[in-house]
């Protein structure tokens, strides 16, 4: 029996990663998300939870759960401490994936098994998949979408994209590329076209 494919969505800030990986669930995926597994895996209670703690403080806890936010603010400017972070965050987050799809492998889960993984290479996580595919747009089209995503400015954008690899660097490295400059129909027709490549594709 053949193991469920692995693939990765990455790419930069707001170039559209999960409304990739929205497309790839509604085509039939098992879609796993980075950031969703963070928000899980992070409370007070576990083992990461109690880890990070010790590293940021423990006036990261409001109302007995770890705020992100306040875990941001406190390492955006502090290159050190998010690394010491990153190194305590990734190799937990890459664990749950394995597990995850584990399960959906034994299962059978889904036609592909997708995991949305912002920092992809950073994190040293790509040799675990069979494909990676990198979502990049326009400079202006994602600072656009950010501002209008979050209310932050350009200064906080910039500052996002430069802890990141650069997009060209992502792009260079990725198996398949989708470019969303267009409308939401256009990279759903991209997507479509990627799932029947990777699912006929063994």
């Amino acid at each position: 029996m053949l193991n469920l494919r692995k693939v990765a969505v990455t790419g930069g800030l707001s170039c559209g990663k999960s409304s990739v990986c929205r497309s790839f669930e509604k085509l039939g995926a098992y879609v796993v998300n980075a950031d969703d597994i963070v928000h899980v895996l992070l409370t007070p209670e576990t083992n990461l939870g109690q880890n990070v703690i010790r590293l940021i403080g423990k006036d990261i806890i409001v109302n007995n759960q770890i705020d992100r936010s306040k875990i941001s603010q406190k390492v955006f400017n502090q290159p050190s401490l998010l690394n010491s972070l990153e190194h305590i965050l990734h190799p937990a987050v890459q664990e749950e994936i394995k597990k995850q799809y584990e399960i959906a492998n034994q299962q059978k889960k889904g036609t592909l098994f997708v995991a949305e993984i912002p920092l992809l290479y950073e994190a040293g996580m790509e040799d675990f998949y069979d494909a990676v595919i990198t979502v990049t747009a326009d400079p202006q089209l994602t600072l656009s979408r950010f501002q209008e995503f979050t209310g932050k400015g350009k200064e906080e954008y910039t500052k996002r994209m430069q802890r990141q690899l650069p997009l060209d660097d992502k792009v260079k490295r990725a198996d398949y590329v989708i470019y969303n400059n267009g409308t939401l129909k256009d990279l759903e027709n991209e997507t479509k076209k990627l799932m029947n490549i990777l699912t006929h594709k063994i």
